[in-house]
């Protein structure tokens, strides 16, 4: 009996050291911690910070050439500089066409001179000064001056400029800035229209520092065609001012050539196409530097 009992021991322990089957250890795992979700610091948000601005009354040559109308873009440096599109400094121009014509009849300053000016230094009204302050000029406070102001760096830090109630007063300050100071009253000696000399004479009687202003101011008047406005005002017939493809000197269009007023909607490719000439030869004949035409410009179409 005791023999079968261990045979029988015997013959399991063999099976079992046999099997193929592995052997499977099985422990606890131990759970790692999980990790701690990362925190998120958020850092107060800085001060806002003025620029240090550009020298006052400075633009440079529009950014994209390859843009339509109303989406071509230039650099216009009030106190700080600003990037704008055709659309805007038109719309620009819509706004305040009426004032600028107003006050050459009142104060005898060419409304294209008033209108380029604004146009330049508020940065088309997008400027800082011309947001905070109404102030479309950069007029600075001056010793007369007893209005409310605010401070911005410009030449030195937190210098004193003015501030109005609304743009037109900015306008209205302009002009009485010009006619009651001597160092301007040259000017005043010039033809209304001649803006060309009056953009030359600003410069020389020390209304701004940059020495390309004259020339920065009379582009904008050209490509704007805001000679119009001083047409206007004085009864005359506009003839766009035009540069030939051969030439830099200006010359006037003759009555009899073949003129095309823009209108709304209206794309230098869509006035090539109507009139069987070439962009560019479109461009060089009227001396548009880009794309940008305005409603009511008259081009030079044959």
């Amino acid at each position: 009996m005791i023999k079968k009992i261990v045979f029988g021991l015997t013959l399991i322990m063999a099976t079992a050291c046999g099997s193929n089957r592995p052997v499977i250890a099985y422990t606890k795992s131990k759970k790692k911690p999980a990790k701690s979700a990362a925190k998120t610091v958020v850092k107060p948000a800085q001060p806002v910070t003025e620029t240090k601005p550009l020298p006052v009354n400075s633009v440079e040559t529009p950014l994209d050439n390859s843009t339509k109308t109303a989406n071509s873009t230039e650099v216009l440096a009030a106190t700080t500089r600003v990037k704008v599109t055709t659309a805007m400094v038109l719309e620009y121009i819509e706004k305040y066409k009426e004032i600028a014509k107003k006050d050459m009849i009142d104060y005898g300053i060419p409304a294209s001179i008033t209108l380029g000016q604004g146009i330049l230094e508020s940065g088309a009204g997008t400027g800082p000064l011309s947001i905070q302050a109404n102030n479309h000029f950069g007029i600075k406070c001056h010793k007369e001056w007893n209005g409310p102001s605010v401070n911005y760096d410009d030449d030195t830090e937190q210098e004193c400029f003015r501030k109005y109630t609304e743009p037109n007063e900015s306008y209205r300050d302009h002009s009485l800035f010009l006619t009651t100071r001597d160092r301007y009253s040259k000017l005043f000696k010039l033809e209304k229209d001649d803006y060309k000399s009056w953009a030359q004479g600003l410069k020389d009687a020390g209304y701004a520092t940059d020495v390309a202003y004259p020339t920065k101011l009379i582009g904008l008047i050209e490509r704007y065609q805001l000679q119009k406005y001083d047409a206007e005002v004085l009864g005359k017939e506009y003839v766009p001012t035009v540069v030939t493809s051969n030439e830099n000197k200006p010359s006037v269009a003759e009555p009899s050539a073949d003129l095309h007023e823009v209108i709304k909607g209206d794309t230098l490719y869509s006035i090539s196409k109507r009139y069987n000439i070439s962009v560019e030869d479109l461009k060089k004949k009227n001396n548009i530097p880009d794309f940008g035409i305005a409603i009511g410009q008259k081009l030079i179409v044959k």
